[in-house]
């Protein structure tokens, strides 16, 4: 792990002047130990006053670094979307309504949201992964779900998105006659990167790999982060290394290049001997 590299090295050499806080974070990936961590006292009883982060990027060739000031990672939320209709025999769909019919106009109706309700400059995510309903070749069932995620960058953005789903639900069950039922939940926050933390966190990296290596005005990524919450308590910033020609996040065939551990190591190392130059 190239953190824990990076933490034995520097206790084992000591060049620098103060305290380097080593944080390994659980539950990323939904479960929200970034803000666990937070709300615990993290920052207050480790006397951290700066905060960085790093994530691998698929795709950027190993030994280069991205990261760019303001919002480098999208706000998410998560929707589960229930359609109650009535269900009965395949045969004779006009004595139902019909809840695999309404949903599947949803998830088209959905897509208007970033096409048709939000400024096409700023960026908004509508994605349904999730489509439940039926057991039977030959049964209308009653109950429909879809689900899936929001993402944006924007508060404003986010807070209309969720009112314009709840909208169009509203008038898709009133045209079909059934009952959709709505669940939204907002979690991450936007992971912003402050400024003079990001020209640092950019400067280390150039020493580390050269300015030519580093990528500095890359565009918003729309995966969520919860290094946000920390983001969020402190001032710093979040980078992204190379991975490599790679498979992508969360795709199966991922797999972690351990090529990149000295380049990321040597980042961490280089960070915390110029933060705390003895």
């Amino acid at each position: 792990h190239l953190v824990a590299a990076a933490a034995k090295y520097l206790a084992e050499t000591r060049n620098f002047a103060g305290t380097v806080a080593v944080i390994f974070q659980p539950a990323e990936e939904g479960g929200g130990g970034g803000n666990e961590m937070v709300k615990d006292g993290m920052m207050e009883r480790f006397d951290i006053e700066k905060v960085f982060g790093m994530h691998n990027m698929p795709g950027l060739p190993v030994g280069q670094f991205a990261i760019k000031p303001g919002p480098i990672m999208a706000a998410t939320a998560e929707f589960t979307i229930t359609v109650k209709g009535r269900g009965g025999h395949a045969a004779m769909p006009h004595g139902t309504i019909d809840p695999i019919v309404i949903a599947s106009q949803l998830v088209g109706a959905l897509q208007t949201i970033a096409s048709r309700s939000t400024d096409p400059v700023e960026a908004v995510v509508v994605s349904v992964t999730k489509f439940h309903a039926g057991d039977a070749y030959n049964v209308i069932p009653e109950s429909a779900e879809i689900a899936g995620t929001v993402r944006t960058l924007k508060k404003e953005v986010a807070k209309k998105s969720e009112e314009r789903m709840r909208a169009i639900c509203a008038g898709i069950a009133t045209a079909f006659g059934a009952t959709i039922e709505v669940d939204y939940d907002a979690n991450y926050p936007v992971t912003f990167n402050h400024a003079q933390e990001t020209v640092f966190a950019s400067d280390v990296a150039a020493d580390v790999a050269g300015d030519a290596h580093v990528h500095r005005t890359i565009q918003p990524v729309m995966g969520g982060e919860d290094f946000s919450y920390m983001l969020e308590a402190r001032p710093g910033a979040f980078i992204f290394i190379g991975n490599g020609d790679s498979a992508g996040l969360h795709h199966p065939a991922y797999d972690f290049n351990d090529e990149v551990i000295p380049h990321g190591m040597s980042y961490w190392v280089k960070l915390a001997e110029t933060a705390l130059a003895a």
